[in-house]
């Protein structure tokens, strides 16, 4: 219900990923009547064993946050985790601001997350006061218009919701043909890439006093949490966020498309933006960062492929997938088309297994609460996918691990995408692979204690027979999809001894999975 103004104060809630000063909540917001709200509450910190990093980095951008809206003159009420009195969820909080300042409507921007939005629906019921949820303008897309965009439409094709977001951005455009003549220069942007001396280094920013006292926080109260606060390095300002997008247009940009799927255990940042921190919790505007990218490209400063990319992966898969979200909310958290059931391995905690590859992401991830697209997809998700891990379990882990995850992106990635969970809503074909494709974008197999040019065995790279496991044992589920037609083809031309080795080869590391014994 929209809130009137009136002599008596608004209270306006913001949440830990609506850090942003154009928030819809914020719109006609009067700091001589209205009180901001903000709180850092348990329920939110532990639904999931979240990183340590990615606890820190919330709650230092809230209170940066908070002290940047009192420079506007706001009142903001704040309460920190440790506050004696914090009831330690978001509706405890409201109601107990309530109690004390007596507001006469309550303001607020729609939560990102379905169960936030559906614990929103219940404060004007529950509460007695008006409620004004607004529509969150800073996505590009609103959840309507992706329902009526996807009615009727026999498959949702990423590609096809994307070219009708350029459109309506005009973003590389020219009149109504996409610059350069093509819409998608994706196969353009596959290469593998070199350990380079002279590649230029991320920004970092060292922690101030009030990031500070957050770490020790975070140190405090999640001592078992995954990760170490240590290496602390984010940007918690929108200064310092504006200035690490600043350096991935001038520094990295140029180079991001040719070797952004690629993977190196030596750098695992290379030439992506690591700006999706900000991005989601409000720190940065996607549209002004895609229109930056945009003008690389026009003054020369970037090749179109870089560019193109870069913004694909904002207006086309940050909005689309965000759309998917919404659309199949709630039950998409529990698909499970493939009925995999296996329990996520101890090692994903610990990195602590002989597959370099895995070792290597799920080590950098402990370290940094980060990994790049490809490594999230055809690392960890394909491993997982091919060893039939439960994708709810998948979903809980990268949904903790990862600093930019929130349930509205993380979940269709995961379910959608990684584990083809859904049955193909967004996918048209499982992202599965043997060990062949590691070898190929990545120096991991350098050193491995398994051999990938091996198929089967007990020194042959698990990958392998596992990718065969997988195809043998979804058949009655994936054997008429189109796009596997000629895998499956390859599969029925095999002898019966060569599927015999496959299918032992994969049940013996299952099992030595099952067991927990060392991988």
């Amino acid at each position: 219900m929209p809130c009137t103004l009136t002599s008596f104060r608004n209270l306006i809630f913001i949440l830990g990923d609506q850090l942003s000063p154009t928030l819809s909540s914020l719109e006609g917001a009067d700091p001589d009547r209205d009180v901001v709200l903000m709180c850092e509450v348990m329920e939110e910190a532990s639904y999931v064993p979240h990183h340590k990093l990615k606890i820190a980095l919330i709650f230092s951008a809230m209170r940066h946050f908070a002290e940047e809206l009192k420079t506007r003159g706001f009142d903001v009420r704040y309460i920190r985790l440790d506050h004696p009195d914090n009831s330690g969820s978001f509706s405890g909080e409201l109601k107990r601001a309530v109690t004390a300042l007596s507001p006469e409507c309550i303001v607020a921007t729609e939560g990102s997350e379905w169960r936030v939005l559906e614990a929103m629906n219940a404060w004007q019921s529950d509460l007695g006061l008006p409620v004004d949820i607004r529509i969150d303008s800073r996505f590009l897309c609103s959840k309507v218009e992706f329902r009526k965009w996807s009615a009727g439409r026999r498959s949702l094709t990423m590609e096809y919701f994307y070219r009708d977001m350029r459109r309506r951005t005009g973003l590389l455009m020219n009149g109504t043909d996409p610059e350069g003549h093509r819409w998608n220069f994706d196969a353009d942007n596959r290469q593998p890439a070199k350990p380079d001396l002279f590649r230029p280094k991320h920004k970092g920013f060292a922690p101030d006093a009030l990031t500070k006292d957050v770490l020790v926080l975070v140190e405090r109260i999640f001592p078992k949490n995954i990760g170490s606060t240590a290496g602390f390095s984010f940007a918690v300002t929108r200064s310092d966020a504006q200035s690490a997008a600043d350096a991935f247009v001038r520094d990295f940009l140029p180079a991001f498309g040719e070797t952004q799927d690629a993977m190196l255990s030596e750098e695992p940042f290379l030439n992506h933006a690591l700006l999706s921190f900000y991005i989601n919790i409000g720190l940065l505007d996607p549209l002004s960062l895609c229109k930056a990218a945009e003008r690389a490209y026009l003054e020369g400063h970037a090749p179109i492929a870089s560019v193109e990319g870069f913004i694909r992966q904002i207006i086309g898969w940050r909005e689309y997938i965000r759309g998917i979200y919404w659309l199949t909310m709630p039950g998409y958290e529990m698909s499970n088309a493939l009925d995999a059931h296996r329990p996520l391995p101890d090692f994903f905690w610990t990195g602590d297994t002989g597959m370099a590859c895995l070792s290597t992401v799920i080590t950098q991830t402990i370290t940094h609460a980060y990994a790049h697209h490809i490594q999230r997809l055809m690392v960890v998700g394909n491993f997982s996918m091919l060893a039939g891990l439960d994708p709810h379990a998948v979903h809980q882990w990268y949904l903790a691990v990862y600093a930019d995850a929130f349930e509205w992106v993380e979940l269709p990635n995961v379910i959608g995408m990684s584990q083809f969970a859904d049955g193909g809503l967004m996918s048209s074909k499982p992202y599965a692979a043997s060990g062949a494709y590691i070898a190929r974008m990545s120096n991991y197999c350098d050193g491995c204690r398994y051999d990938v040019a091996k198929k089967v065995g007990a020194d042959a790279c698990p990958l392998n027979a596992l990718y065969w496991h997988f195809i043998d044992r979804n058949a009655a589920k994936l054997a008429k999809n189109h796009r596997l037609a000629q895998t499956y083809a390859t599969w029925h031309r095999m002898d019966d001894g060569k599927k015999h080795e496959y299918r032992n080869s994969a049940e013996i590391f299952l099992d030595k999975l099952d067991r927990g014994a060392p991988v």
